[in-house]
């Protein structure tokens, strides 16, 4: 088989792997059935959702000619590492690092930094719009996650609530 599209067939690949890998994963908890539902249930089914999705894509990218191939080009190195920065800054921000002393400092100073460091992934940055951008996510993520949902985690830093 020849690969008309190599973008299409590597995410494809990517797609197919995870999925199987979160469909296989969901087989260790309790699956139910689709009347009593358990825990393993909704990611069994998103798990072979995605899997397909990327069989799919994978089959498109051997069939559908391509006017160039579509070469992967070289790796963005700079917003994978601030994406991925961002997202452990999260968890310690949110968490804290015992470890080294550093208490938890909440939800919204979690959103706040998460939110300064993955926008320098891009081309451009506008401190003002980040800001926006932080505060819009921070009051939303208070709202579904404290006030709706009301699950139990720090919303400020530890310093200020005691």
């Amino acid at each position: 088989m020849n690969i008309k599209s190599q973008k299409d067939f590597f995410s494809g690949l990517f797609y197919t792997v995870t999925g199987a890998a979160f469909a296989y994963g969901a087989t260790n908890y309790t699956v139910g059935s689709g009347a009593r539902m358990g825990p393993g249930y909704f990611p069994l089914l998103l798990g072979i959702l995605l899997a397909l999705i990327g069989a799919f894509v994978m089959f498109k990218s051997l069939t559908v000619e391509t006017q160039d191939g579509d070469k992967i080009g070289s790796w963005a190195w700079k917003p994978l590492f601030f994406i991925i920065a961002g997202n452990v800054l999260f968890g310690i921000l949110l968490g804290g690092l015992p470890s080294v002393g550093l208490p938890a400092m909440g939800l919204i100073a979690a959103i706040f930094g998460t939110t300064l460091v993955v926008s320098l992934a891009g081309e451009t940055f506008d401190l003002k719009e980040v800001l926006v951008l932080a505060t819009v996510l921070s009051i939303c993520s208070y709202g579904a996650f404290v006030l709706l949902l009301k699950l139990q985690f720090p919303v400020w830093p530890t310093f200020i609530t005691g």
